[in-house]
């Protein structure tokens, strides 16, 4: 494996933030008042000057240092995060009083 840090690809990132946020491309081009040819061609750069990116942030509802910070582990971190507070009171992944019957079992024979 290479030591060198992976470039920054800012057009991968706002694909996989659109992805994330369950938009299509053609949802992307239709808030930026593009089509969905010219949000695939920016997702394929490398680069997006930073007029552009702003533009792009506010479709996706984030910030643009949300986008320029972007990274798959950091994402998989905060969804673990989130997973984990709402299950603070649970064993593993099955909340505590999972299996409690509000009912008798025996008295629906």
């Amino acid at each position: 494996m290479s030591t060198l840090t992976k470039p920054n690809h800012i057009g991968r990132k706002i694909s996989r933030i659109r992805e994330l946020r369950d938009m299509k491309q053609e949802a992307l081009a239709q808030a930026l008042g593009t089509n969905q040819q010219a949000v695939s061609a920016m997702e394929n750069s490398e680069t997006i000057d930073d007029d552009k990116l702003a533009e792009v942030a506010k479709a996706l509802g984030v910030t643009v240092d949300a986008i320029k910070n972007f990274s798959d582990e950091a994402a998989i971190n905060y969804f673990n995060n989130i997973y984990d507070n709402d299950f603070s009171n649970s064993v593993g992944a099955v909340p505590i009083n999972a299996n409690n019957c509000s009912f008798n079992p025996l008295d629906k024979c």
